[in-house]
């Protein structure tokens, strides 16, 4: 292997940076064997040339768009057919609302998209419309996911083949425009605490819907304030026993609930509606909040795919427990954080590609007496934009496979890949929605005064996606059981049980990532080791192990004197590190393996060179952690930081391709700022000038 020379422009020139050379020669003599050339190493160093990498924007595209790109444009193409539904950028509450129902009217009656064939049939492709719309107008994205993956998919995954047959044509062609009545005023990620209640009356064969008190109210349901004519409405399912107890709670169950009458559109006797009113975002979803009194449905809407009501009062179902078809349950509803997870990387997409743009095109300062420099020339501009561009990429290959897992789970039913979608899908949700609400604001103040025009769209984006880090699960709560799912792997590695497919390096390596530092390695610093992807890959994976060996031993620890919940709630912010430590494994492992698989040469060396700046960012913003266990060495922590910053020149030098690849055109990023040509005289058209 071929070691750095003394003109490495990662080498102090000092005294000590000659031991350090004869120390890197000595190691040279004697390579470490993982680290012989192969045709990997080959294509690494390739892309460690100075020169800038020549990008087929193009075949970059192809290869991240993939095989439904064709329904995504005719999403685009619709609308952009359609000025009339296009979003202004100043509307009113009613008037989006009303305009978001035509929009989705528009595509399914006009278009021909038919959303619910999908979501059975090839959610991969579901979930790529939902995201071409909500780039259209998230509000747009979340009424879709409401009518179709929360609505349409509690009757398709809950209920059973009499609510397939009498429901879905319905639910696809919005002739049952419904809700998802899950949350409540006081509850809302306790779903098990919930308070509504459904009673089975044996003399009348249905369920009286009640709600016993004003935090039982349902708040927050989309689609109920103005549009919606059905509810699925979860309730504690109760049962007469004719005995002292009066009735047995049989835990939480769906139920369909009608809301207004299907000719009228008057709310149905017994149900009582309130608007929820303006929001930080989406406006053009009608929340609402419901409240029930003594609403009699037929025993046939109860959801019975796990639970069931015969018609003398006898329940009976295939699970053994209400925990298990409480998980059950649940289980069937993750979609929604699938969809969530993917449709805010595309929200990153806009935005990286928002203001990388302009950060191209502004001009300002320079050396004396030449021509101004762009923005993204500044060393400081590449710092807070390319690492995001970096992670851009990254989380859509990590988003891309759990929609493909999806796929996987709802064809196969395997226990093991549904453990690991919904542990995975917990994940990335939490984690991918926080960073990107924080990169919204880094976005807004990179694009100066001009990212605070609304017509630029960052005020917009940044409070339609805001709420995204709260619904479908809080994410400091899925944080918490991605953690409690990485503790039970870890018990399980022990007693020599399965471990499900993400948790594989863990079952593999674990002894290896929990031995000592090698005191050899800590001190490699040349480029070609710091850019190979088992380094990167270790890195990562020794960082989770280390939080994980950690995190057990406290909690046992504290229990001994707190008790686990106590214990749990001292250990809490250590537990939240593991969780994100682990989801950044994942997603450096996925992006790993796209670059790996990617066809055309020249958009693999560009993957190649931002998926080291993601995985070498990560590293160096968590370098005490590497630091305080001898993992890496002072001199290897100062070479990593300073090549962090030039992968970042260098992917500056092709940002333009990188954001082109996401093939967003302008009348769907529609910020004047971002135009691809004329960008400062549509932004001047618009405020007036000719």
């Amino acid at each position: 292997m071929q070691i750095p020379t003394s003109k490495s422009k990662f080498n102090d020139k000092s005294e000590t940076e000659a031991e350090r050379r004869i120390e890197r020669l000595i190691l040279h003599l004697n390579p470490n064997p993982h680290l012989v050339r192969n045709t990997w190493n080959q294509l690494e160093m390739e892309t460690c040339s100075r020169g800038k990498l020549i990008v087929d924007a193009i075949s970059l595209s192809g290869y991240m768009r993939g095989k439904h790109r064709d329904i995504q444009d005719k999403v685009f193409e619709y609308f952009n057919a359609n000025p009339h539904l296009q979003t202004p950028v100043e509307i009113s509450k009613d008037n989006h609302r009303q305009l978001c129902m035509n929009q989705l009217l528009g595509l399914v009656k006009e278009a021909g998209i038919k959303p619910l064939h999908y979501v059975v049939h090839d959610p991969v492709k579901y979930f790529a419309i939902v995201e071409a719309a909500g780039s259209v107008d998230m509000s747009l994205g979340i009424k879709m996911g409401v009518q179709y993956s929360l609505w349409g998919g509690s009757v398709l995954n809950l209920g059973t083949q009499k609510h397939k047959d009498k429901y879905f044509d319905g639910i696809d062609n919005l002739e049952y425009p419904g809700c998802f009545a899950m949350t409540e005023l006081h509850h809302g990620s306790n779903v098990q605490g919930l308070q509504t209640v459904a009673t089975f009356d044996p003399i009348t064969d249905e369920f009286v819907i009640d709600t016993p008190n004003d935090g039982a109210i349902k708040w927050w349901i989309g689609n109920a304030a103005v549009h919606g004519k059905f509810a699925t409405v979860f309730a504690r399912l109760k049962l007469p026993t004719y005995d002292t107890k009066g009735v047995s709670d049989m835990g939480v169950h769906a139920f369909i609930v009608p809301i207004r009458d299907m000719k009228t559109h008057q709310t149905l006797p017994g149900i009582e509606i309130h608007d929820c009113g303006h929001k930080v975002g989406l406006n053009g979803v009608d929340n609402g909040a419901l409240r029930f009194r003594s609403v009699r449905i037929p025993r046939d809407n109860l959801l019975n795919r796990f639970g069931d009501v015969s018609r003398d009062g006898k329940y009976t179902s295939s699970l053994p427990s209400v925990n298990k078809r409480f998980g059950a349950t649940l289980g069937e509803l993750v979609g929604g954080r699938v969809g969530l997870s993917y449709s805010s990387v595309s929200v990153l997409k806009i935005s990286a590609t928002i203001a990388i743009r302009y950060s191209l095109l502004r001009q300002q300062f320079g050396p004396p007496n030449q021509p101004e420099v762009t923005i993204l020339d500044y060393q400081s501009h590449q710092h807070k934009l390319m690492p995001m561009l970096a992670s851009t990429y990254a989380f859509h290959f990590a988003t891309t496979n759990l929609v493909e897992k999806y796929a996987q789970m709802k064809k196969s039913h395997d226990e093991e890949l549904v453990a690991d979608v919904h542990a995975l899908s917990a994940g990335l949700k939490a984690y991918v929605t926080s960073y990107t609400a924080k990169s919204l604001s880094i976005c807004r103040e990179g694009c100066g005064g001009h990212g605070y025009a609304a017509v630029n769209r960052f005020g917009s984006l940044r409070n339609d996606h805001d709420i995204f880090q709260t619904f479908e699960g809080d994410n400091t709560v899925l944080l918490q059981q991605v953690a409690a799912d990485l503790l039970k792997q870890y018990q399980r590695k022990f007693k020599g049980g399965t471990l499900a497919v993400t948790w594989n390096y863990l079952r593999d390596s674990m002894n290896t990532y929990l031995s000592q530092p090698n005191p050899v390695t800590a001190r490699w610093e040349g480029e070609d080791h710091l850019r190979d992807s088992k380094f990167q890959l270790d890195a990562f994976r020794y960082r989770t192990s280390r939080l994980l060996q950690s995190v057990a031993v406290r909690l046992r620890k504290h229990s001994k004197s707190l008790g686990d919940f106590g214990a749990w709630n001292r250990c809490l912010n250590h537990l939240l590190t593991l969780a994100e430590s682990h989801i950044e494994s994942v997603v450096l492992a996925k992006f790993i393996e796209a670059v790996q698989s990617c066809p055309d040469p020249s958009s693999q060396a560009a993957l190649k060179l931002v998926c080291d700046l993601y995985a070498l960012d990560r590293i160096w913003n968590d370098i005490g952690t590497y630091r305080n266990v001898d993992y890496v060495a002072p001199n290897k922590a100062k070479a990593i930081h300073k090549l962090t910053e030039y992968l970042s020149f260098q992917v500056r030098n092709i940002a333009k391709e990188l954001v082109d690849a996401f093939d967003l055109p302008d009348h769907v990023t529609r910020a004047p700022i971002a135009k691809q040509s004329g960008a400062y005289s549509q932004y001047t058209q618009y405020v007036g000038f000719e």
